[in-house]
């Protein structure tokens, strides 16, 4: 094995961030020589970025080996197998899309659903071949609107992606908590500290969601946890509510005109009446665009309302699963004729709801937070005016009621009653139970034990290569102010940096030559700097590329001795030449194999 010497790598470090970098892993992958930006949201990985990398991609193969096979399958997709499955369309201008020089159309991949299923549909006969699990690690393309962040927000990227073929739910199940522990073997053996958390599917489909998390200020979605063990998206976290005490009824306790001149917004009326949001109705009005298969019976838009507990904001993303198309805001001219009302005093009396979601009519949705108050104010659909003594059920009929809000914090979770923390993260891993929305779609199916043909059901799971390395660091940095971090051992370029303070010095320099050689000897990955600079410099590039263990060859060598720096657990100690090979061999497997999954996982 030749060894590694910095003298005579491509390591372009740098002593200032790029003034456009914004968040901490941004900064430090390009200060640290990592990688290096070609566009917006395309980057290419240099020497010391790409040795992460792979090391990452090792450790994913080899856990997803474990249950399952590896493909490699082509990022230039036919427009036609997209087509099949009704995502050519759905997927908008997220996706590349390009021609070729016939003129036909094509796509780059951002993932292999149709793909996969294409295969399936072609080659799998019978049930006496299931379950199967396909796996691929490789490139794929999205045309992100907001490249930002570094490698957080991209428009390529390095992803695993599997997907799993089973006969029925209860083997999809088993599919499914397979690569639950797979994944949590994966980012443990990284050493990263995560949460799984409940989630939405999203233009993947299916039923069951989980996403795995890492907290970092970094992160661009809202996590909702306790000290119980829940954890969620914000787009699928519930609560429970403090109990409310309703207003007394006023008059003979029916709706009563109250004249609200002026006073449109939740806090406007709240001041004029002098009551709390909680005790009003807040009136969200939207306009869902319908998919086409919909449009013969329920039309190509569709009027959808939500009535909301007056201190809530909705969760689009709920609203989204229950409203059957994409939302918009309803403008003036739709609010008039649906509520026969201007907007400012909109309400819920008067307003005609569908019978159920698949009927034809306005879609109106009440919040669980509202099922069972009494005596409410809300908008009267009259200028001017909002009603008292406004009671679901009682006074209007919804079409469904569901929980289509945003949790607060401080409310308590739903399993063990405690309170909930907000925090940003950033997801590194995704599982999704699609069911046979693909193996529907696209024709493919298999015979069962009785000799009937029937659809098998898939799962679908994800990981993003560069995010495991960017959430190490980003937690890393945090803990370090921002100025350097360090990675674990089984994900940096390298374990070891040996640095030789002065290689004028023949003695110092045949000390780091000899350690050099015996590490690598040893089986550890090795760095020796060898470079003519001062031992400052040295320092602050080998603590700038987040190498978790340093050793320096200094004046200690006229003593036996060098010195040891563990960076993970900010020690330093002398240690004498001729045991230092086996103290940093040794607390490096420690380190690796307190990172291994306990046992079952």
């Amino acid at each position: 094995m030749t060894m590694h010497r910095w003298s005579q790598l491509f390591i372009p470090t740098l002593r200032e961030a790029p003034a456009d970098a914004e968040v901490a892993s941004h900064k430090l992958l390009l200060r640290a020589g990592y990688i290096r930006q070609l566009g917006a949201g395309i980057y290419s990985y240099l020497f010391l970025g790409n040795r992460s990398v792979n090391k990452i991609v090792a450790i994913v193969r080899e856990e997803m080996d474990r249950i399952g096979q590896e493909f490699l399958l082509p990022a230039l997709n036919p427009k036609e197998v997209w087509e099949a499955s009704g995502r050519w369309s759905g997927m908008g201008e997220n996706m590349f899309r390009l021609k070729d020089r016939k003129g036909a159309e094509l796509c780059l991949a951002m993932t292999h659903e149709e793909i996969v299923t294409d295969i399936a549909r072609k080659e799998l006969r019978s049930y006496k071949q299931l379950p199967q699990i396909w796996y691929q690690i490789q490139t794929k393309f999205r045309d992100e609107p907001r490249p930002k962040s570094g490698l957080l927000r991209v428009r390529q990227f390095l992803m695993k992606d599997a997907y799993s073929f089973d006969i029925d739910e209860a083997g999809l199940d088993i599919s499914y908590n397979k690569h639950d522990q797979a994944y949590r073997r994966i980012f443990t053996r990284c050493g990263l500290q995560f949460v799984a958390v409940d989630a939405d599917s999203g233009a993947m489909g299916g039923s069951a969601s989980q996403e795995f998390m890492v907290y970092t200020d970094a992160g661009e979605d809202l996590i909702a946890s306790s000290a119980s063990g829940y954890a969620a998206n914000l787009e699928k976290a519930t609560s429970q509510l403090a109990p409310v005490d309703d207003l007394a009824p006023t008059g003979n306790g029916l709706p009563e005109l109250v004249h609200t001149p002026g006073q449109r917004t939740i806090d406007e009326v709240g001041a004029f009446l002098n009551l709390a949001p909680v005790h009003q109705i807040k009136t969200m009005a939207y306009m869902a665009e319908l998919k086409e298969s919909d449009h013969a019976k329920l039309g190509k838009l569709r009027p959808v309302v939500v009535f909301l507990r007056g201190d809530h904001s909705i969760n689009e993303a709920k609203l989204l699963l229950l409203a059957g198309g994409e939302l918009r805001p309803m403008v003036t001219e739709e609010i008039e004729a649906t509520f026969k009302a201007p907007a400012g005093y909109l309400g819920p009396i008067g307003l005609e709801a569908a019978p159920h979601p698949k009927k034809p009519g306005t879609l109106v949705i009440l919040d669980k937070a509202l099922e069972g108050r009494t005596n409410l104010i809300a908008g009267a659909n009259k200028e001017e005016y909002h009603l008292r003594n406004v009671t679901p059920a009682r006074d209007f009929k919804s079409t469904l009621v569901a929980d289509v809000r945003n949790i607060i914090e401080g409310e308590l979770d739903p399993i063990g009653g405690q309170p909930l923390r907000l925090g940003t993260a950033v997801e590194i891993g995704h599982i999704f139970k699609l069911g046979n929305k693909y193996t529907t779609s696209m024709g493919a199916s298999v015979l069962n034990r009785d000799g009937k043909e029937v659809t098998p059901i898939m799962g679908c799971y994800g990981i993003g290569i560069e995010r495991i390395l960017t959430a190490a660091i980003e937690t890393s940095a945090a803990a370090n102010q921002g100025a350097s971090y360090v990675l674990h051992p089984a994900i940096a370029p390298f374990q070891v940096v040996v640095t030789i303070t002065n290689v004028g010095d023949e003695a110092l320099l045949a000390a780091g030559e000899k350690i050099a050689a015996d590490l690598e000897a040893a089986g550890v990955d090795v760095l020796l700097d060898d470079r003519d600079e001062r031992a400052g410099v040295k320092f602050k590039d080998a603590d700038l590329v987040g190498i978790p263990y340093r050793i320096n060859i200094g004046r200690g060598v006229a003593e036996g001795k060098v010195e040891f720096l563990d960076r993970l657990r900010s020690v330093t100690e002398d240690v004498a030449i001729n045991e230092v090979t086996a103290k940093v061999s040794g607390q490096i497997t420690s380190t690796l194999n307190n990172s291994l999954p306990v046992a079952g996982l």
